[in-house]
Formats: structure tokens, C-alpha cells, sequence
């Protein structure tokens, strides 16, 4: 079995969100740092970007044909890619204006889950950002979890009973009994001793979580019980997130990013930003779609700006 593999030569400074569309078999996925949406058919080899009015830090598939549900930096909108329409829902009330969206994964339920983020102007992150969830009636709450300082590791079990996320920088990835109420915070993983950080994950159909291990270069596939699996090496230093893609759901496509790499680093790293492939011998789940309905909000004239490369 060989190595993941260069899909796309996007240089992102920071990709992330990635998600496979099964009704399009595209990839969707976001460099937060240039505010831009990217997408890449597989079949043909054809990218698309579009401009986004902030940053794009996650994003979920919807029911509703051809729409998007983005995590924009202070808000969410609904985004329809072909149309390049927005349609805007809430600012993240609840939240405070030195926190930004995050990380963040639809649940079993249909429901949009996703964490924040803290940016203070001067000195560390702190644990004061929470994590929240867009219910299918489009009302938002915040989520009686721990805050923490940089959201990640969003993911759901297949049954959708259990789910997974993390503190960045405490380098523990948590779970919790799942449903319309939640279960306390406990210890999946504990990662403290190990290098890098723990960024994105997906699950597969086996129930183990594959986790993206920001600044280790590697990927690495966890058991549900907690214990590591296997490793999967890849060609860059930080990789930001998985997800199963492609005709069986067996293709793991992989965002990473050169964010905060200096010029000597860079040049060490030069394939940083790219997006990956691998060919996996399991199987992973189709994604789960946001079940609200963008149809029930008035259109918006913003535009976003396209550019299609094939």
C-alpha cells in the first residue's frame, strides 16, 4: 500500500473542512487563511474556488440539492455553490467577539455541531471557547461542554450515540454519550506524551476515528476504545483533516497546511498546503447532511466570486 498522494496542488496556506459530496462526487474543502472555498472532481481532475466575504472555518452538506451550510468566522449562511448565493442565519450569539467558528461536523441526527475558537489580540489562547449546535429548525445553542481554546477532532460514532472532540492544545481527545442531551466529558485518548496536536478527524464504518496530527505528520487511526491502531506517514508536517471519499468511500482525502511555517520550514515542506489522497482497505460513511432548510430563508443578493480551473 503506498503512500497518500498529491490530489490538488492547492498550496493553502490553511486547508481544512473537508467533506465528500456523494450526490456530486466532488471534494469541498477551505483554506481559512485566504477566505476561499474550494472543490475538486476526482473524474475529470476539475477545481473550482469562490471567494468567501470572511473566513470559512468548517462546513456541512445539506439535504436541500447544490446547498452548502458554512461556519463562517462570526456566522453561518447557507451557500449555493452553482448560484454562488448566500443566505445568511445567525451571528454566533453566545460567543464572545474574541472567538471565532471552528472546527465542526454534521451529527447522525442531521443537526450541524461546531466548535470556536479563541483569537485575543495579545498573549496565549485561553479555554474560554465554546462548542455550539444548529438544530434542524435553525435555532442555535451553545452545548453544555467544556470551552476550550482551539475546537477540533469534531466527529460522530456511527450510530451517532457518541461524540468526539478535543482542546488543541490540551492534546486529549474527549468523548461524550450524544443525543438531544449530552453525557459529561470523558477521556478517549490522551496524546500529552506524543508530539504535535490533534486537528481534524473523520470515523469510519468500523467505529475507529481517524485523527489528523497537526504538526507530527502523520494521520493515525484509533480503536473505539482509544488505543492506537495503525499510522499512516504523511508527506507534510501538518495535516489538518480526513475524510472517506470517493466510488466506495474508501479514498481518504486530506487537507494540510503551511500556516506559521517560516521560509526555512517551508522549503523543507514544500508539498504543505496540498490536498492528499489515499487509498485505504476500509470503508468509511457517507456524510451526514444538515436536514434544515435554506429555502426557508429569504434570498440574498451576495454574491460570491468563481473561478473554475480544469
Amino acid at each position: 500500500m503506498t503512500g497518500p498522494t498529491v490530489a490538488v496542488p492547492a498550496g493553502n496556506t490553511l486547508g481544512e473542512g473537508v467533506l465528500w459530496c456523494d450526490r456530486e462526487e466532488v471534494v469541498y474543502w477551505t483554506d481559512i487563511a485566504q477566505s476561499k472555498l474550494w472543490r475538486y472532481r476526482p473524474a475529470d481532475g476539475a477545481v473550482a474556488t469562490w471567494d468567501m466575504p470572511e473566513r470559512l472555518t468548517a462546513m456541512a452538506l445539506c439535504e436541500a440539492d447544490g446547498w452548502l451550510l458554512l461556519a463562517l468566522a462570526s456566522r453561518l449562511a447557507f451557500f449555493h455553490p452553482e448560484s454562488a448565493e448566500f443566505r445568511y442565519l445567525h451571528n454566533l450569539h453566545g460567543v464572545r467577539p474574541d472567538c471565532r467558528a471552528n472546527d465542526g461536523a454534521c451529527d447522525r441526527q442531521g443537526r450541524f455541531v461546531f466548535g470556536t475558537l479563541h483569537e485575543p489580540t495579545e498573549g496565549p489562547k485561553q479555554p474560554v471557547a465554546p462548542f455550539l449546535r444548529l438544530n434542524t429548525d435553525l435555532t442555535l445553542e451553545v452545548l453544555p461542554l467544556p470551552t476550550v481554546a482551539i475546537s477540533n477532532s469534531i466527529a460522530f460514532s456511527p450510530t451517532g450515540d457518541t461524540m468526539y472532540f478535543c482542546d488543541s492544545l490540551q492534546k486529549q481527545i474527549l468523548q461524550c454519550d450524544y443525543g438531544d442531551t449530552l453525557g459529561a466529558a470523558r477521556l478517549f485518548t490522551d496524546l500529552r506524551h506524543e508530539a504535535g496536536e490533534p486537528d481534524g478527524s473523520a470515523i469510519d464504518a468500523e467505529g475507529f476515528l481517524w485523527n489528523a496530527r497537526w504538526g507530527d505528520a502523520r494521520v493515525v487511526r484509533y480503536r473505539p476504545d482509544g488505543t492506537e491502531e495503525r499510522s499512516l506517514r504523511m508527506p507534510v508536517s501538518q495535516p489538518t483533516r480526513p475524510v472517506f471519499g470517493g466510488s466506495s468511500c474508501q479514498t481518504l482525502y486530506i487537507t494540510s497546511a503551511h500556516d506559521g511555517l517560516d521560509d526555512l520550514a517551508r522549503a523543507a515542506d514544500p508539498l504543505a498546503g496540498h490536498l492528499f489522497a489515499f487509498d485505504t482497505d476500509v470503508a468509511g460513511l457517507a456524510e451526514p447532511r444538515f436536514a434544515g432548510d435554506p429555502n426557508s430563508l429569504p434570498p440574498r443578493t451576495a454574491r460570491g466570486t468563481s473561478a473554475e480551473n480544469s
